[in-house]
């Protein structure tokens, strides 16, 4: 009887234990860490290359008929030059910085310089000739965007981010040059390098950092769009189509048919590399 007795009391010392052990508190789990997303900034340096087409977008007249003076040619001969419309592929790279007021979406200012291949040179200016020129001159006109191989340009510019999205506004400094050669319509000794201005704008969207495009690690990979205007003047007031001595290509003599500006638009796409902030 003693001996049930103990083991009814065991029994209940181990049932209370074990309902007492099920009320204590549980020990307390380890807080989850979060880590925070990092918000996307177009602040910092950037390089890249664009490929786009070029055209004509100057507002002159139709054509432009001079007298060829003599003894350059026989007396009445007439030249005269057709305002052909030029256009052609354009390409280069280019390299700037920006800075984003506020991460996220907000202001972003930034400077761009590029470096422009420019295919003008498939339509000449030739002049079609009325008369006789003398042997050894011919006439030509070094105005025209013919002439035009490459330009290039340093601007400013204005936009605002939504996120990854970036609407600006640009410009500022033009520069271009050409062939100093018969070939491309000028002459020997032409003013060739010409300075001006280039306006426009355009729409850049900044993919993921693990884009497969991002060949070199770098912060973002942007794509854009981009629209610009360039005018080139050529101060040549009346300096126009001109009568060229073929043995040295040396001009001697000048039309006043005052002064023209060379200006075309480009519309093309890009793609940059962005380093910096991310």
């Amino acid at each position: 009887m003693i001996k049930k007795l103990l083991l009814a009391s065991a029994a209940t010392a181990l049932l209370t234990g074990a309902a007492a052990a099920a009320d204590l508190p549980r020990r307390a789990a380890p807080p989850p860490v979060f880590t925070p997303v990092p918000v996307f900034t177009w602040t910092g340096a950037y390089f890249g290359i664009n490929a786009g087409y070029a055209f004509d977008a100057s507002s002159r007249s139709n054509n432009s008929t001079f007298g060829v003076p003599f003894p350059y040619a026989a007396p009445g001969t007439t030249a005269t030059f057709s305002n052909r419309s030029q256009d052609g592929f354009s390409g280069g790279a280019q390299v700037g910085y920006n800075v984003q007021f506020t991460p996220g979406s907000g202001v972003v200012v930034g400077i761009e310089a590029d470096a422009q291949y420019l295919d003008f040179g498939r339509g000449r200016n030739n002049a079609f000739v009325s008369g006789a020129v003398a042997p050894g001159y011919y006439v030509t006109d070094p105005r025209g965007l013919s002439s035009l191989d490459y330009f290039g340009t340093v601007r400013g510019r204005l936009g605002y981010a939504f996120d990854r999205t970036l609407v600006y506004g640009t410009g500022g400094f033009a520069y271009g040059s050409g062939s100093a050669d018969r070939s491309f319509g000028g002459y020997a000794g032409n003013d060739s390098f010409r300075t001006g201005y280039a306006v426009g704008g355009g729409i850049e969207y900044a993919l993921p950092t693990d884009s497969f495009l991002n060949f070199f690690r770098s912060s973002a990979v942007t794509l854009k769009v981009e629209g610009l205007y360039v005018n080139l003047d050529r101060n040549t007031r009346n300096q126009g189509a001109l009568v060229v001595n073929a043995a040295n290509n040396f001009p001697v003599a000048y039309s006043n048919v005052g002064r023209r500006d060379d200006e075309f638009a480009v519309v093309r796409a890009g793609l940059n590399y962005k380093f910096g902030s991310y």
